[in-house]
């Protein structure tokens, strides 16, 4: 029997399953993607029909005008894929702290998206990037045949545009099966040393990523009977020190129809922020909303979240 996750943080700390204030502005742009990972929470892939249209984006736009403290997060399937993507990002330039692109970096390598390095760029973009190894027959594996040389040739691009150096590249390690990362900083290390090597390639830092028993993933783990054990072995792994760090206490996620949920895992799963009559909360609604102290929606997948070093969509929550 794996206990209750809300349990489990009740028992660190009551207040630990509260929303605490409002930091990072997560936008999911939508399911359309280049890739069809086995990772992936989202279902994305080139099918995805969920795409968020330019009245959604105008509401970000007019949020953000009203809180330009906050951090703009953009993620997909591949956000710049959406057919709005330039229009989001420039519209909102000058309007956040910081806005971080997360991209698979393969698109900026295919035939007609060429121009999105520059933009980013021009743009003072902080790139997350994909890369869930830095050997090519597990990236391939993983991701598909050929992703990775397709990556490594968009981060020399990155590297020759200042990325790394004048501008912030960050990338993203997630594991390749159903097993927890290892310590973060000791995975960076190996990452750095063995880009530089490899291919000259220099990023800021690496973000270690749990994945999530969710989507297609979940679906692989059921195909081979594994779900129950990798949710054990989550719930086995539960870090106290984490609890407190989990994402979903500062940030909130955007579908593309403007639903508001606590984490894009939650969005997922189709379980939103929801108003005192247990109507569901948009954008449009949010700033008429109590965020503060608000209970959390919590369940078993959170377990990804907190299990050995943590996890968020920066990486680990202890170091």
């Amino acid at each position: 029997m794996i206990p209750a996750f809300q349990d489990r943080l009740q028992s660190v700390n009551s207040e630990f399953e509260n929303f605490e204030s409002l930091q990072t502005l997560q936008v999911n742009l939508g399911t359309i993607c280049n890739l069809h990972c086995t990772h992936c929470h989202v279902d994305a892939s080139s099918r995805g029909k969920e795409i968020m249209g330019k009245e959604v984006m105008s509401q970000i736009v007019e949020y953000l005008s009203r809180h330009p403290q906050l951090i703009l997060d953009i993620t997909g399937g591949c956000p710049e894929m959406n057919p709005h993507f330039r229009f989001l990002i420039e519209q909102t330039a000058g309007l956040a702290s910081r806005r971080m692109l997360r991209s698979n970096l393969v698109i900026m390598a295919e035939n007609g998206w060429q121009w999105l390095p520059d933009f980013c760029r021009e743009q003072e973009l902080v790139v997350v990037g994909s890369l869930p190894c830095y050997l090519e027959e597990n990236v391939d594996r993983q991701r598909g045949s050929g992703v990775y040389h397709k990556s490594i040739e968009v981060l020399k691009k990155l590297k020759a545009l200042g990325y790394g150096t004048e501008l912030e590249l960050n990338l993203v390690y997630n594991p390749g099966g159903n097993y927890i990362p290892g310590p973060q900083m000791e995975l960076e290390e190996a990452y750095k040393a063995e880009l530089r090597a490899r291919h000259s390639i220099i990023f800021n830092h690496l973000f270690t990523i749990t994945n999530a028993p969710i989507g297609r993933f979940k679906e692989h783990l059921e195909a081979d009977g594994s779900y129950t054990d990798y949710l054990r072995k989550l719930a086995n792994r539960f870090n106290p020190d984490a609890a407190g760090n989990i994402m979903c206490r500062t940030l909130v996620s955007v579908d593309w129809r403007g639903i508001v949920y606590n984490c894009d895992f939650n969005q997922a799963l189709g379980l939103p922020i929801t108003a005192d009559d247990g109507s569901a909360v948009t954008l449009s609604d949010l700033d008429g909303v109590v965020m503060s102290g608000k209970k959390i929606r919590l369940s078993q997948h959170c377990y990804c979240c907190t299990a050995g070093e943590g996890s968020s969509c920066t990486g680990a929550l202890t170091q």
